[in-house]
């Protein structure tokens, strides 16, 4: 139904079916074959055709045509119509060669309706055969085509086939504008293909088509799609209208780019402005989604009794949302109600279940669920191969790991994508067989892309394989060179082998290519509020009360064996600075903030934009005893629990 992990574009008002058969006719000429509708004029033949045609009857339909010579559009209409529900594209072909006989082919509306059902029975083919054959090319024909072939994934076709259109007397509507942005969405994403996006909505503000609200709705989506998440607010800021659906397409832009404090910001804008129509499904699969990137386990809560009130919680794409918040929010158990409770249960419902356990390092767990979906009849999906081996990945499940892979060729036909070996590359990296990790690299079917040699640089990062790191850089760098995660991996790497010269060169390279690295930040929620934290942030106003808690806590705990890691300082510097850096770190900075502002007993919630380094590891492990306090940090990869001194993970992560 809904992908509620990736941006979703949203679809023209009309459904296809009522785009495919309006009622009203797109040429001004009349039609080449017989218009007269008029029981005393219609032919007996007509009106039993089309009276079968509405009857369902689509055989003895095609049976009554072959014997009448005049057909009229509204049973060449009709007949189209039947051979969509049916879903027959050979009945489709034998009204084709009808129209085609007649020369009625050449009536821009039925041309129309031929373009379309042959888009719905996926003919593509017969769908250009159809408008390069037509002579009268109306705006309703070049929609219809342009419809066609975004649908088919060919946006390309279709920018090149606007750029003729545009040479013609023809004017764009707001449905041509419509399908041409969502063409620039049909393909991979480009630097093109984005200027081509700023081109169109030129020519939608030239032509004063600002004020549809379908529109710039479509624009704000497309915008997203392509991680232009300033430009999208600009539209929608200056949208003079707008209502649920641009709403949903603005809190699902920042939702789906990195932008979780924007996006429920803008939902409580949207709640106390929209009068004519509350939020819906589409909107509560972002908002929950932004709960789950914080972790904000009391707003979910809220969000959850809303969504309870609205009855929203019948629509699975909903129920899954709910599902991966309440896992990424440190509430298996949450979460395990809702899918519990849950009767029909999809494949993106199971998926959500697995992930949550494999994020929390129950490998285990997550196999058994998955095997449980199957023998409910549920056929696993990609995403579900992803779940599975990460679990295995997190847990160091190897050889269950090796064989859930080996299994989805041999058991469900399904051939693995990068995702998929970049899942088994991590896990065996950090079981520390790089060897056959690096096998899995040099022996895939499909060329190794960013996500298989980032997967291996980690793994060389935890256990300082310089050799191989470089290896994995050379091709990094070619692939992803604004990246600075890489160089930054890299130099890590450098920093852990004491190879200080080449630590220096790496942040030249960093410097001279104008990247930066990413600054590590850490939220907490705190009644329903929520906080955030820049690593060494010396302009929050409680960090200086954040620092000298932090540095009490950590002259005690050297008292009883605490050493600190400064070694993930990659700087050379003498160990009293390196010291106050890695006490800067923002989960520290959190983690202390809830000790302050939490009542004792009361678990403390973390999350992480990066890896959680070797230190904090070990600071939470040793406050979670002294404190006797709960501590959950997820970081990038996974969930901490620390208790008593000790991580769920068992320092594996």
């Amino acid at each position: 139904m809904w992908a509620f992990l990736a941006p979703q574009i949203i679809k023209p008002p009309s459904s296809p079916t009522r785009l495919l058969f309006s009622t009203s006719r797109s040429s001004s000429k009349p039609p080449l074959c017989s218009l007269s509708s008029n029981p005393s004029t219609l032919s007996n033949n007509n009106q039993l055709i089309q009276s079968l045609c509405k009857q369902g009857n689509l055989k003895q339909a095609l049976q009554a045509l072959s014997q009448e010579p005049n057909p009229t559009q509204r049973t060449y209409e009709l007949l189209i119509l039947s051979c969509f529900d049916r879903n027959s594209l050979s009945d489709g072909l034998r009204v084709h060669r009808h129209l085609s006989g007649d020369g009625s082919d050449q009536d821009p509306f039925l041309a129309t309706k031929l373009i379309n059902m042959y888009s719905e029975l996926d003919s593509i083919d017969d769908a250009r055969k159809v408008f390069d054959k037509i002579r009268q090319r109306t705006i309703f024909v070049w929609n219809a085509i342009f419809r066609a072939l975004t649908l088919a994934g060919e946006g390309l076709e279709v920018l090149g086939l606007y750029r003729q259109m545009n040479r013609t007397e023809i004017q764009s509507d707001r449905f041509t504008y419509t399908f041409v942005l969502k063409a620039c969405v049909a393909s991979e994403a480009s630097p093109e293909l984005l200027t081509k996006v700023k081109e169109i909505h030129a020519h939608i503000l030239r032509n004063e088509f600002e004020s549809q609200v379908h529109i710039m709705t479509t624009l704000v989506d497309v915008y997203s799609w392509f991680w232009c998440v300033g430009y999208a607010a600009s539209v929608f800021d200056k949208m003079p209208v707008r209502n649920v659906v641009s709403w949903s397409a603005m809190i699902a832009c920042y939702a789906n780019n990195g932008k979780p404090f924007e996006a429920l910001e803008l939902f409580r804008e949207m709640m106390l402005e929209i009068n004519d129509s509350f939020p819906n499904s589409v909107t509560m699969v972002s908002v929950l989604q932004a709960c789950a990137a914080l972790a904000a386990l009391e707003q979910g809560k809220v969000l959850h009794g809303f969504i309870l009130r609205r009855r929203l919680d019948s629509i699975l794409p909903v129920i899954s949302a709910l599902v991966t918040m309440y896992g990424r929010c440190g509430k298996l158990e949450l979460g395990q109600r809702v899918f519990d409770q849950t009767k029909d249960k999809d494949v993106v419902l199971w998926n959500s279940l697995i992930s949550s356990y494999g994020i929390h390092g129950f490998g285990n767990k997550a196999i058994q669920i998955f095997k449980e979906m199957i023998e409910n009849g549920v056929s696993p999906s990609h995403v579900s191969f992803g779940s599975v081996l990460g679990a295995c990945s997190h847990a160091g499940l190897v050889e269950e790991g090796k064989m859930l892979f080996e299994s989805m060729v041999k058991e469900h036909g399904m051939y693995p994508t990068a995702h998929h070996y970049a899942c088994m590359v991590d896990l065996l990296g950090r079981a520390n067989r790089l060897d056959e990790a690096t096998k899995i690299v040099e022996e895939m079917r499909i060329e190794p892309g960013p996500l298989v040699w980032g997967a291996l640089l980690g793994s060389c990062r935890i256990h300082c394989n310089v050799e191989l790191a470089e290896r994995a850089c050379r091709r990094l760098f070619e692939l992803e060179p604004t990246n600075a995660g890489n160089y930054v991996l890299l130099a890590d790497i450098y920093a852990q082998a004491d190879m200080w010269r080449e630590v220096k060169r790496v942040k030249q390279l960093l410097k001279a290519r104008g990247l930066q690295k990413v600054p590590g930040r850490s939220w907490i929620e705190i009644e329903r509020k929520l906080h955030s934290f820049m690593s060494v942030d010396e302009f929050n106003p409680h960090y200086e009360q954040l620092h000298a808690l932090l540095f009490k806590l950590s002259t005690e705990m050297k008292e009883k064996g605490y050493v600190p890691r400064t070694d993930v300082v990659l700087y050379k510097l003498d160990d009293e600075e390196k010291e106050k850096i890695v006490l800067g770190h923002s989960e520290k900075l959190a983690v202390a903030f809830g000790l302050i502002n939490s009542s004792h007993g009361e678990p403390i919630r973390v999350t992480k934009n990066l890896r959680l380094c070797e230190d904090c590891h070990t600071f939470a492990k040793l406050i979670s005893k002294f404190a006797e306090r709960e501590i959950l940090i997820r970081d990038v990869n996974r969930y901490h629990h620390f208790r008593n001194g000790v991580c769920s993970c068992g320092d594996y992560w």
